[in-house]
């Protein structure tokens, strides 16, 4: 891995495995709490998220002080960019404090990319722009595992609005690694063609019951009105073609299960009666968010010298 964690296209298929089999030994047993760590005492994370953020930057804070590592969060209208400062000075402002990583979300792609060439802090990608999310991809593998389900071979329909989700993106990464079949599946305006060239193993779909067809997991992604510059479906239009409803789980495997990385728009994407239901893993992936994000933040710091040290 290098100094940061940028991305899963460029992790090795045992680097990602290394970080979710770590993720496991970090959830705590059945009716137990998680435990508290002193891996990482005496160092310092900053939370830096330049767009809203409630699950991500809420569990890297609670990754951090769960490893025993002081935890800052700023967002950007409480720092000095508001002020017209650029993101360079203001991410050198941050280095000259000592961090011993950052993490950062922005809207920009590849703006995480931009920044660890000119920092020697390692930087971790908590989303930029539409590019990739690195976190929830491995966040979901861990969470496919926990149901049991093998990575190797897996069917699984991504559905919703591709074009400008990060999450997909990522998804994709990692998945094809380990030789899973996956779905894109959306609208034409929100399906580029070009995302068939992602990685081996893709194939794109306008039709929703041709996607969930056999699928293991079904992920489905929030319609990002945010990034659209045209004008958007109306929510019941697209909930009538794009939405998941229960009807369309009896297409799937038996024992699918139901992802959605959050926000929820319950009505656009998905009914209420899936989300609720015993098919859904969405509190379990918000959940195994925490325990992932120790991992990663372990092992990107444990680089910098022996704290990263077994926690048992």
């Amino acid at each position: 891995m290098p100094r940061g964690l940028l991305g899963t296209e460029d992790l090795t298929r045992e680097e990602i495995q290394a970080i979710l089999d770590r993720a496991r030994d970090f959830r705590p047993g059945e009716g137990q709490r998680f435990q508290k760590f002193d891996i990482l005492r005496g160092r310092m994370v900053v939370n830096l998220f330049f767009e809203a953020s409630t699950r991500t930057r809420t569990s890297f804070e609670i990754a951090a002080r769960r490893l025993g590592a002081d935890a800052v969060s700023i967002t950007a209208s409480a720092s000095s960019v508001s002020k017209g400062e650029s993101l360079v000075d203001t991410l050198n402002t941050l280095a000259a404090m000592r961090p011993d990583a950052i993490i950062m979300r922005h809207a920009a792609s590849g703006a995480p990319h931009f920044l660890q060439r000119h920092l020697e802090t390692p930087i971790i990608n908590a989303g930029d722009g539409t590019h990739e999310h690195p976190t929830q991809a491995l966040l979901d593998a861990r969470t496919i595992l926990d149901r049991g389900a093998s990575l190797e071979g897996l069917r699984v329909a991504i559905i919703g609005d591709i074009a400008h989700s990060r999450v997909a993106r990522s998804n994709v990464y990692l998945l094809s690694k380990f030789g899973a079949d996956i779905v894109l599946c959306g609208p034409p305006s929100l399906l580029p063609k070009e995302l068939a060239q992602l990685a081996p193993g893709v194939t794109l779909t306008n039709n929703m019951d041709e996607a969930i067809r056999d699928a293991a997991v079904i992920m489905m992604l929030r319609v990002q009105l945010e990034r659209q510059h045209e004008a958007s479906f109306p929510a019941s239009e697209y909930f009538q073609f794009y939405g998941l409803r229960l009807e369309h789980l009896r297409l799937a495997s038996p024992e699918v299960i139901v992802m959605h990385p959050g926000p929820i728009n319950r009505g656009r994407e998905i009914s209420s009666e899936v989300a609720d239901s015993q098919r859904s893993v969405i509190l379990n992936q918000v959940e195994n968010g925490i325990s992932v994000r120790m991992a990663v933040l372990e092992r990107v710091l444990a680089e910098q010298g022996n704290h990263g040290v077994s926690a048992h």
